[in-house]
């Protein structure tokens, strides 16, 4: 058995591990053990499929220290005119560069992948590593947990649903190794059944080939309203004051998401159809016109299962047709995990502190860690947002995330912090209603306050229609 002594252990080398030791290492001289199942880092983006993009900017994904990519304008495709997304394999190398050139070469990291925690077994700080060897890390300060989000991609685990013999269902990874079917079934409606509706487009399988399975229709997110950098300043300025007059005006949830839709905050795939759900997922809208042209849209519920003959969902049953290939993109990436305190006695929990933020959260609870001594104030700051499932989740998410920002904008050394915080997204958006740092502190102080009485005002109208809302669906 050996023994290694460090201030943290950390648990999970995925986006957000890495976007924790990150920041835990520019701030502080703590020594880090980090401990990882996986080959290197990166999580579930070493079992992703090899057409995925992130859905958002590379600006505003990875650690806070190092940028991800160069800030570029894509000049070609569905993403033509706005800034660069990463593919799986940039954002591999991209962590595999943090690992080796940032955090090891600090010397206070020391990095075990494919190892097993045993923390589950009731051995706090004891990992076991492929060669077999068991080490025990005495911790000075902190266990921190950044697997709790579970995330989970297709190639992770099988199809949740019954194949009959003879029916080949893949996840999205082997559909690149494949020939040709006569037709694709694509099982999932979220970001991954978009991509990889939009991948099939793209290789020029004409849309009446494609099956698309949609038990729930989503609520997206236009891209192009989160965008960073001045080229966009204006656009996105007047978007998400838009944003803030749509909510202000509306009598009810239903009038709330028909006045987003009007502003351009909210987008769906058929006009026709009210969505339920929303999972943070974005498009363009030339990506949106191409999920458009699929006219075989099976809306019946959850795949129960495949027979030989037909698909059994959970609204009935339908017939199937021809050579099918089964793309399985079931697997919930961004599970919806219920909120447990961060800060605990010799424990940090990783989660959401930002409406779909995964990674920047993990930086902020760093420095929230780093940068404050009491727990109690450390939870004030840093309260867990589960991740959005349904459609009244986008208000739950927007009260939370006004509510925390409020917060923060209270405490000036978190402010000054999160002004230079590449990874804030909404940060950045709401940045363009705030005053620059080079603002007079009268002026700026008169701007904050504004900026204050605004967000207070819109978080208490939030609160009121999810309050009338429930009172609705109440039996």
């Amino acid at each position: 058995m050996h023994t290694i002594e460090a201030d943290y252990l950390v648990v999970g080398a995925g986006a957000m591990g890495m976007a924790f030791v990150d920041t835990l290492v520019s701030e502080t001289d703590a020594r880090v053990v980090l401990v990882d199942r996986n080959h290197q880092p990166g999580g579930h983006w070493n079992m992703a499929y090899p057409f995925v993009r992130l859905h958002q900017p590379s600006a505003f994904y990875g650690v806070n220290s190092l940028r991800l990519g160069s800030d570029s304008i894509d000049q070609f495709g569905w993403n033509q005119g706005l800034y660069e997304l990463a593919t799986a394999g940039e954002v591999c190398a991209y962590y595999d560069h943090v690992m080796r050139r940032q955090l090891l070469a600090s010397g206070r990291v020391s990095y075990f992948p494919m190892s097993e925690y045993r923390g589950q077994d009731g051995g706090d700080g004891r990992f076991t590593t492929l060669a077999g060897s068991d080490h025990t890390v005495s911790v000075a300060r902190r266990i921190v947990d950044a697997t709790y989000m579970h995330v989970t991609v297709p190639a992770m685990r099988p199809a949740p649903y019954a194949v009959a013999p003879g029916i080949t269902c893949v996840p999205p990874n082997d559909l690149p190794k494949l020939g040709a079917h006569q037709r694709y079934v694509i099982v999932g409606a979220g970001k991954t059944g978009i991509d990889t509706c939009l991948w099939l487009l793209g290789q020029g399988v004409a849309p009446d080939r494609l099956t698309w399975i949609m038990p729930r229709d989503s609520w997206l997110l236009d891209r192009a309203t989160m965008q960073p950098g001045p080229l966009f300043a204006e656009k996105i300025k007047a978007g998400f004051i838009a944003q803030l007059r749509a909510i202000n005006d509306a009598a009810s949830v239903d009038d709330l998401f028909s006045r987003l839709e009007d502003a351009g905050s909210v987008l769906r795939i058929d006009p026709a159809i009210r969505p339920t759900m929303y999972r943070c997922a974005t498009v363009t809208r030339a990506e949106l016109e191409q999920l458009r042209r699929i006219g075989d849209v099976v809306r019946k519920g959850h795949l129960l299962r495949v027979d030989a003959d037909q698909m059994v969902l959970e609204d009935g049953a339908v017939a199937r047709d021809g050579d099918a290939l089964f793309i399985d993109c079931t697997a919930d990436g961004a599970e919806k995990r219920p909120a447990t305190s961060i800060f605990d006695a010799g424990r940090i929990t990783l989660q959401s502190v930002r409406g779909c933020q995964q990674i920047f959260s993990a930086a902020l609870i760093a420095h929230v860690e780093a940068a404050y001594a009491d727990d109690r104030v450390k939870n004030g700051l840093c309260v867990p947002l589960p991740h959005p499932d349904t459609d009244v989740d986008w208000l739950r998410l927007a009260l939370a995330d006004y509510s925390n920002q409020l917060r923060w904008l209270d405490d000036p050394d978190l402010t000054a912090w999160l002004s230079a915080a590449r990874l804030d997204l909404f940060g950045h958006l709401v940045g363009h209603l705030l005053p620059p740092a080079s603002a007079k502190p009268r002026v700026r102080d008169r701007l904050l306050s504004i900026a204050k009485s605004v967000f207070s005002a819109t978080a208490t109208k939030l609160d009121q229609l999810l309050s009338e809302q429930s009172s609705l669906a109440a039996p």
